[in-house]
Formats: structure tokens, sequence, C-alpha cells
């Protein structure tokens, strides 16, 4: 009689359960003459017992039996989970129920409280105490059942995903160039649109090489982001979170750029409009921006790319993804990547490149774009619970994320490991075939020599070639 087979108790198996617990004076009355028998059992609950036609006289067994019946089915429960239940939980218990109960799918009732029966009332607050035990012993194990049946790295690869978001932000940022170029051409002229009043550039003198330190800053976030990805075991789910996330901002950066064209933010600035009329000198020019990444370092400038800024998006979303996808224990670089992105931000503005609105919606764009994939993508069942809206309002998410359930564990690998015992292994078997090369040819010369030998009258002793025929067969 273990807990684990409750369901399948007999009424002499629960007259011996109650007797063990000291309710021997109970029971009889509620086996022999109710029929109480394993599944019944697990029905039980309070108001059962208080009303006819058990009607327990007692508050002592009342309350003693119930949390006994309590732990029974919560031990039922936790070692039901861990087999039978790994992909189903029970969303609330009828009479006629309970052998329904494994069929029952749970990715919308993790957490839930299932009901023992209809007849459970909110306003008895002895059995709001029951349930809130119920929820302790039941919820915890399962969740935590679910959270270690993910943290076992088995994530699929999905390289062609991976392929497609490159595709995408290659795309994206071809199309930026292009419409870099479409708004330097509608740019205001200087000197009837003069810099318009900006808290932050009226009272920040301008600094000459703030924004190449800028993009120094971006640089050195992009070697940190890339040295992750390279020991990073998920390394393509990454750049396929990364790509699309970059691409989605930039397509949005697009539209804003080109609906209204600000003025130029400082008199420093060499901006006039109309340069590239035709379309050969626009595609061109375009090339030359999507060479260059759009960085003043590659000898890129450009005018009227100002709502919002892409710099602070790049070193935005670099700060998180770093954040995100390192170890804890690797606070450090979490402190450098914000101290980073925080000196970008201010060089940029130093530079009077871009209006302090323009970084400032081009940071919350970034951050809460990050935040609302991610949330989506650590909890499934925000995603299950409307799947077609899903689809509808995030396609590239609803996409690049189907087949990946939960947080991606910060998982550090030595990428070439494999490689490199491959080589050796493949050395060695090249060694090893060099070496009973030479075996076989020594074991030929000699015997050539030894059938010389014949012709001469002379015939090669054993030890001669006894040794080089061993040698060759151990190669």
């Amino acid at each position: 009689m273990g807990s684990k087979d409750v369901e399948s108790w007999t009424c002499e198996d629960v007259r011996e359960w109650l007797d063990k617990l000291g309710f021997k004076h109970l029971s009889s009355n509620l086996t022999q003459w109710h029929g109480i028998d394993g599944l019944s059992l697990l029905m039980l609950n309070e108001q059962d017992l208080r009303q006819p036609p058990v009607q327990l006289e007692r508050l002592g067994d009342i309350k003693r039996l119930v949390h006994h019946i309590q732990k029974l089915r919560a031990s039922y429960f936790q070692r039901s989970t861990s087999s039978d239940l790994r992909e189903s939980s029970p969303d609330f218990f009828e009479e006629d129920d309970l052998p329904r109960l494994r069929k029952r799918k749970s990715a919308q009732n993790v957490g839930k409280i299932p009901r023992m029966t209809r007849s459970l009332t909110r306003q008895d607050s002895a059995e709001s105490e029951d349930v809130d035990q119920w929820r302790q012993n039941f919820s915890g194990p399962y969740r935590q059942d679910r959270a270690s049946s993910f943290n076992l790295d088995d994530i699929p690869l999905e390289l062609w995903k991976t392929v497609l978001s490159f595709i995408y932000v290659f795309a994206v940022f071809m199309l930026t160039a292009f419409v870099m170029v479409v708004v330097h051409d509608r740019v205001p002229e200087m000197e009837k649109y003069p810099p318009l009043p900006d808290l932050f550039l009226d009272n920040m003198p301008y600094v000459p090489w703030a924004f190449d330190a800028c993009e120094l800053v971006g640089l050195t976030l992009g070697a940190m982001w890339f040295i992750l990805l390279f020991f990073h075991k998920h390394r393509f789910v990454l750049m396929r979170r990364f790509f699309s996330l970059m691409g989605t901002i930039f397509l949005l950066r697009c539209v804003t750029m080109l609906i209204t064209s600000l003025s130029v933010p400082g008199r420093h600035l060499q901006c006039s409009g109309k340069r590239y009329g035709d379309w050969y000198t626009r595609l061109e020019r375009t090339f030359e921006i999507w060479q260059g990444m759009g960085m003043s370092l590659q000898g890129v400038r450009s005018c009227g790319d100002y709502m919002f800024s892409g710099h602070t998006s790049v070193i935005t979303m670099l700060t998180f993804f770093i954040t995100e996808y390192t170890p804890r224990k690797y606070y450090y670089a979490h402190i450098m990547s914000w101290c980073l992105n925080l000196f970008g931000i201010f060089f940029l503005l130093a530079a009077h490149e871009h209006y302090s609105i323009d970084v400032f919606v081009a940071f919350y764009l970034s951050s809460r774009l990050f935040m609302y994939y991610h949330t989506l993508a650590h909890n499934r069942a925000l995603q299950a619970a409307d799947a077609r809206r899903t689809r509808i309002w995030f396609p590239l998410f609803a996409f690049f994320e189907s087949k990946c359930e939960g947080r991606v564990p910060n998982t550090l690998e030595f990428p070439l490991r494999n490689q490199i015992q491959y080589l050796k292994d493949l050395l060695t078997q090249f060694s090893n075939m060099l070496l009973g090369r030479e075996s076989n040819w020594r074991v030929l010369q000699v015997q050539g020599d030894a059938d010389k030998d014949n012709l001469n009258g002379q015939s090669p002793s054993e030890d001669q070639i006894g040794p080089l025929k061993s040698k060759a067969k151990a190669t």
C-alpha cells in the first residue's frame, strides 16, 4: 500500500490507513458504511466531512483528517508528476473526472490550483489555508520539473533560421542606407532652419572628438559580443535573436527618418540638400554607406537621419544582449557594458550629432523591444494564451522562436574542441597509415632480397623477416 497507488486503494486499505493515523473510531463508519475507497479519499474535503451524510461531530477530528488527506494527496501528485504527469496536470477534480486526470493538458495550467470539488467555497478561511498549502505542495515540484526538463541544453540548432535572420538584417541595413541618402536630400537648409532648442545641447559645448569616441565605444561592445558568441553554446540562437531585433529596430528607424525631417542639430555640420539627384548616384552612395556601416571612422558622413539615433540603438542593443547572455558570475562584464553604454550616449550628445530626443527615443525603443521579445520567449504560457494573435502581431517572433521554449541557458564552451579532436584523430590515422606502408615496403624489400638470394643459392633467415612481418601486422 503506497501513496503512488492511492487511486486503487480498496475500502480495507483506507481503513488500515485511518487506523495507522489514529482514526480507528472513524474508520468503520467511513469505509464500511460510506464506502470510502482510495478514489473517494482523494476527493474528500472539509465540506464533505462537515455536512451530511458523514457529518463528523468533533472539530479536531475534522481538521486532523483533512490535514492528513491533504498530505496524502500532495504526496500522490508529487510522485505522479515526475512520471505520469510530466506533460499533463489536473485542472480540477469532479466526482467522475479523476480517471481522466492524466489526459488533461497543462500548458496553460502551470501554477493553477486544482479544485477538489465544485462545492469548495471561498468563504471558508480554513479551506483557503488548505488550498494555499495545496498550491505549495503541487505546483512547486511541477514547475521545478518543467524548468529542469528545459535546462538540459536540448535546444534545436535551426541554422537555416539563423541564415534567414542574417538575410533579413542585411536587407534592412541596405534599405536603411538608401533611406539615409533620401533624407539627406530632404534636409532643411541651415540658413533658413537653425538648430532646434535642446535642453542638453544648449548647455553642453561641442566636443570635436566625441563622435569618434562614441563609435569606439560601439566597436568595444561589438568585440565583447563577438567574444561571447564565440564561447556561448547556443550562439546560433543568440545570433538569430540579435539579427531579428536589430533588423526590426532599423526597419522602424527607416520609417521615422522618412516621415519628418528635422533641422541639423549642430552648426559645425556641413549639410546641404539635393546632392544625390539621380538614381545611379543614390545607389552608389547607398553602397558606400552600407559598406562603411554608417560610421564616421569609415569616412561616412550623413545628415537628416536624426529621428532616431542608430548609434544609440546599436550600443543599447549590444549592452542588453551582453548582460542577458553572460552568466551572473561575470558581473564585471555587465558593469563594463553598461558604463560603456552610458559613456557612448554622452559622447554622442557631446558631439552634437543628434538631438536629445533622438537618443532618448532610440534607447527607449531598443530596450522595450528587447524586453518584450525576451518576455515572450521566456514564458511559453504567454505565447500559448493566444497563439493566433502572436503570429499576427509578432510574425518574426512566432517564426524564429517556434521551437525554442523558455530561457536559454548561459552555457559557455570552447567551440573548436570537437574540431581539434577530429584533426588529431585524422593525423593519427594518417601517420599510422604511413607507418604501415613503410613497414610493408620493408617486408617487400626483404622478400625481394630473399628471392635474389634464392637465385644465388642462399636463403634469408627467419630472424630477418619475422620482426618485419609482426611490425607490419601491428600497424
